[in-house]
């Protein structure tokens, strides 16, 4: 089976077009507007070094200082049941939809982010 390539839109993005498209995943809207609103918070954990993307599509702490625990949880449960709606209607699985998103993730990151390589090293973009 052929995976269809996932656009390189930011997730939001993507949240946007599923909820345009009559996406079957409940509260959509929710989902985006909860991600937006932890976007600023996300970006600081991200540029203090505290969490990175993983080579999953999720967020992670690097190191073992955990600031803001509730917000990254919050941000990779939404996130899956993102993938998991995208998986869906791809006719793939939400850990394909993941690995893509990361490689996405990595390439539009901002310079200093942690990222994950695909061995599981943490590195600076």
């Amino acid at each position: 089976m052929k995976i269809k390539e996932i656009p390189t839109l930011p997730l939001l993005i993507l949240l946007s077009l599923l909820l345009s498209a009559g996406s079957a995943v409940a509260g959509v809207e929710a989902i985006q507007q909860r991600m937006m609103q932890r976007l600023p918070v996300i970006d600081q954990l991200k540029a203090q070094g505290i969490v990175g993307e993983n080579n999953q599509g999720y967020l992670e702490f690097v190191g073992n200082q955990r600031v803001q625990p509730e917000v990254v949880e919050a941000e990779n449960q939404d996130r899956r049941q993102v993938y998991s709606a995208i998986a869906k209607k791809q006719g793939t699985t939400s850990e394909v939809v993941g690995r893509h998103r990361a490689a996405q993730i990595a390439n539009r990151s901002k310079s200093g982010v942690y990222l994950q390589d695909a061995n599981g090293k943490w590195y600076r973009k």
